[in-house]
């Protein structure tokens, strides 16, 4: 809660990334690592990262974390609660003398959440070695870059490459985390093992018709392009809901949306949307996404309108690591926890920390499902379950 507070006011609960209250808390997540006895340092990415030395010295370190950062009024548990619970397992840890044989790091990534300059993950792609020198050169409402963004919590842009670690450089990883929605709240159950993340697919969409008076053009001379997008909003709405009853979970999303000229007294002459469609499975993703767009052309053709397309991002979808999975589970098990099995629509730091080691996720049970929004909660009882699960499936991992 007092993490949460650290908020634009009269905004709960905002803590936008390289915003100065990202910044504050930062400063907070900071001297709470060192109240600890962590290591802590950013690397060059801008990750905060604190470490706790291991016994046995060996190489590779155990990682878990999550983010800091929220959406614009957004809730007081998604990213807090994986890098807090992390930092209740570590001191239970050192409270109880139970030093691990791995050393353990605890991170809070930079800006998982989209940020102004067109991203997200930023702090995980860099780990992964993910983050492109140009897209350093991105900037955001105000002109300013990313590269200056991520030296201003720290990082050096400079020498980003430091901060890429390679494959097989963890033991593992585990993140916990919100689940988002209603599954294990239906179930009354009080974990969730996370199974895969899925594959993100993002395309801009920009439907050309034709700017005219709205007083003096005839109804039947129209080529109003924001009619023709609502067409293609309905067609997106009807083929993923047919789609959904004979495949595994797809999910179509136009969230943003701008028109122009976008006055009252003008017929619209051009709208631009964004596409994103969500699937546990790469293959469905890009037939269904591909059908979606043929669609799209169909009904622009058929009212004498173009529709151009340009592909944003797609990325693959994530399988959980089998031992991490199993480490949950046996965690679970030992607290007369009962879990599912499930699968994540959201995206998390973990799809590029995979790319480091296994990895895995722990969900808990969110009020009615709610996320992004200040209704977001998680009760007491079920942050502690999700932290004694994590500080388990820590010390099963950490027996190889």
């Amino acid at each position: 809660m007092r993490l949460s507070e650290i908020t634009v006011p009269d905004q709960p609960w905002t803590r936008r990334s390289f915003s100065p209250e990202f910044n504050r808390g930062r400063q907070w997540l900071t001297e709470e690592f060192k109240s600890v006895g962590l290591n802590v340092s950013t690397d060059t990415a801008g990750n905060l990262i604190g470490r706790l030395n291991g016994s046995a010295k060996k190489n590779l370190p155990i990682m878990i974390g999550s983010h800091s950062d929220t959406v614009p009024f957004g809730g007081r548990f998604d990213g807090i609660l994986g890098v807090l619970s992390g930092l209740e397992a570590i001191q239970t840890l050192k409270e109880n003398g139970a030093l691990p044989a791995h050393d353990i790091e605890l991170v809070d990534f930079l800006a998982e959440e989209p940020s102004e300059f067109g991203l997200s993950c930023i702090g995980s792609k860099a780990m992964a070695g993910k983050l492109e020198s140009e897209q350093l050169d991105l900037t955001d409402g105000n002109g300013r870059k990313l590269g200056d963004a991520i030296r201003s919590v720290g990082g050096d842009p400079e020498l980003l490459h430091q901060a890429s670690r390679g494959a097989n450089s963890i033991v593992a990883y585990l993140e916990i985390h919100i689940e988002q929605a209603t599954r294990l709240e239906s179930a009354g159950l009080s974990i969730g093992v996370v199974t895969d993340i899925a594959a993100i697919r993002r395309e801009n969409i920009r439907v050309v018709g034709r700017a005219d008076h709205a007083g003096a053009t005839p109804m039947g001379l129209r080529k109003d392009a924001l009619v023709t997008a609502a067409y293609l909003i309905s067609a997106t709405e009807e083929l993923t809901e047919a789609a959904n009853a004979s495949v595994a979970a797809i999910v179509a999303t136009i969230g943003k949306l701008s028109v122009s000229p976008n006055a009252a007294n003008a017929v619209p002459g051009e709208v631009e949307f964004t596409l994103e469609v969500r699937s546990g499975d790469d293959a469905k993703l890009k037939a269904h996404t591909d059908g979606l767009l043929k669609r799209y052309r169909d009904i622009a053709q058929s009212r004498e309108q173009a529709v151009h397309v340009q592909q944003v991002s797609c990325g693959t979808s994530t399988k959980s690591a089998a031992k991490v999975m199993r480490a949950i589970e046996t965690a679970s098990q030992n607290e007369g926890l009962q879990t599912m099995q499930l699968s994540s629509g959201a995206g998390h730091d973990a799809v590029y920390v995979s790319h480091l080691g296994p990895a895995g996720m722990i969900f808990v049970p969110c009020r009615d499902g709610r996320s992004h929004t200040p209704e977001e909660w998680v009760d007491e009882v079920g942050c502690a379950r999700g932290a004694q699960v994590l500080l388990g499936a820590l010390l099963e991992l950490d027996k190889e």
